[in-house]
């Protein structure tokens, strides 16, 4: 996701509380990229909206950048004055410490029914649904159609060698960046999960323990280590330093062959002029299983005891309308059957249909474990290390298992 705000916005209806009326608080991240686009103007619409038709509840909304939110959260928490809903990255501490309404005890039955299942899953905690789908965002290979053409490549690879292949050809065209592999500590989490999932594994096994040390994740880093970083494939910058919004502003110069990129990067580059196209992300053999999907949360506080009023202001948020206002200024995918299918309908929404092809069978985060925030930030801080010349990818994987276990025992 993108954020680039620090601010600080509050949004309410016009005049003063009077005794019988509710004061929701509500901490939410900003999507926007600058003051104009930045979510503040959503929840400021979608707030004055609601209030006109519940004129005994106000909402007050505070939207910081992304750097800042989770944090803002953990701090009010922590004095005792938790927000009544919060919309950050994870759920599941909060979760853990019964601090949360379940999503049952809060929405209507179609509203609950309508998200997508494998986004139910993912925000449940022993079976039970504490955190709300709110974004999501799926990965795709996105490429350089007119790169492409100039290297002579006619077709989109389909395996790993297919994208070896290609970027060799990209490289010897002059291509500054054939593949950018950014896998520094903004986001080396999502690229590394990418190329593990392609590799038919991941963070964690089919019955949810971390396998981060799989002879699978274990050949696909050495892979990446010789077959791409080794043969200079993936530009002048080591992946451990290359962030991924350096990544996709050289994508969006024109600079780079191809890259996982999310709905976001598309319309960047149109900006810039660079035609891409999207194409599955290729796997070891062939089309990959499974993507990687990112889905950001929505959770509603006991600690005010607003229950009924939060329920009711949520099923107004998650109004398909209102889901598909905020994906689409956003460039994200929604989060309800309903509104994914009229997206799908919809040709205006068609640059978006490779992205939402891939959601129903995404893999996510394990942000169900109350461990995963040490471990995405091991691998952030060691990952890259696996791939750079000389590097240990069985070492740096074995090292981020003992992390795993050691915080999956602490949790």
């Amino acid at each position: 996701m993108v954020s680039a705000l620090g601010m600080t916005a509050t949004i309410g209806g016009c005049g003063s509380s009077g005794p019988d009326e509710v004061t929701l608080k509500l901490v939410a991240a900003d999507y926007g990229d600058s003051k104009a686009d930045s979510s503040q103007k959503y929840w400021d619409d979608l707030v004055q909206r609601y209030e006109k038709t519940h004129p005994g509840v106000r909402v007050d909304v505070s939207v910081y950048s992304w750097e800042k939110v989770d944090a803002k959260v953990e701090e009010m928490v922590d004095a005792g004055e938790a927000p009544d809903m919060a919309q950050i990255g994870a759920y599941a501490d909060y979760a853990a410490k019964d601090m949360l309404y379940r999503a049952g005890d809060l929405l209507s039955i179609p509203v609950q029914a309508d998200f997508q299942s494998q986004l139910v899953d993912a925000g449940e905690v022993k079976h039970v649904q504490y955190g709300l789908p709110f974004a999501a965002s799926t990965r795709v290979l996105v490429y350089n159609k007119e790169l492409f053409a100039d290297a002579g490549i006619t077709s989109a690879p389909r395996t790993w060698d297919d994208l070896a292949e290609d970027a060799a050809a990209l490289r010897d065209a002059g291509v500054k960046t054939p593949y950018a592999l950014p896998l520094g500590p903004e986001e080396a989490q999502a690229e590394t999960m990418q190329w593990l999932l392609s590799g038919d594994s991941g963070y964690v096994d089919d019955v949810g323990a971390y396998d981060l040390d799989s002879e699978e994740n274990i050949s696909t880093l050495t892979w990446l280590r010789d077959e791409l970083v080794g043969e200079g494939l993936t530009g002048p910058t080591a992946p451990a330093k290359l962030n991924r919004a350096d990544a996709y502003a050289a994508f969006a110069r024109g600079e780079v062959g191809m890259l996982n990129g999310h709905p976001a990067l598309l319309k960047a580059a149109a900006e810039k002029g660079v035609e891409a196209g999207t194409v599955a992300m290729p796997g070891k053999d062939g089309r990959t299983e499974a993507t990687m999907g990112v889905t950001d949360w929505m959770m509603a506080f006991k600690q005010n005891g607003h229950r009924k009023e939060i329920g009711e202001f949520l099923d107004f948020v998650y109004d398909e309308k209102n889901v598909l206002d905020f994906s689409r200024t956003y460039d994200l995918l929604p989060v309800t059957t309903s509104a994914s299918e009229t997206m799908a309908a919809e040709k205006s929404d068609a640059e978006l249909a490779a992205f939402l092809e891939e959601l129903p069978g995404a893999r996510l985060y394990p942000v169900d474990k109350t461990s995963w925030a040490q471990v995405s930030a091991a691998v952030k801080q060691r990952i890259g290390g696996a791939v750079a010349s000389g590097g240990d990818p069985r070492e740096v994987l074995q090292g981020l298992q003992q992390v795993a276990l050691r915080a999956e025992n602490s949790a």
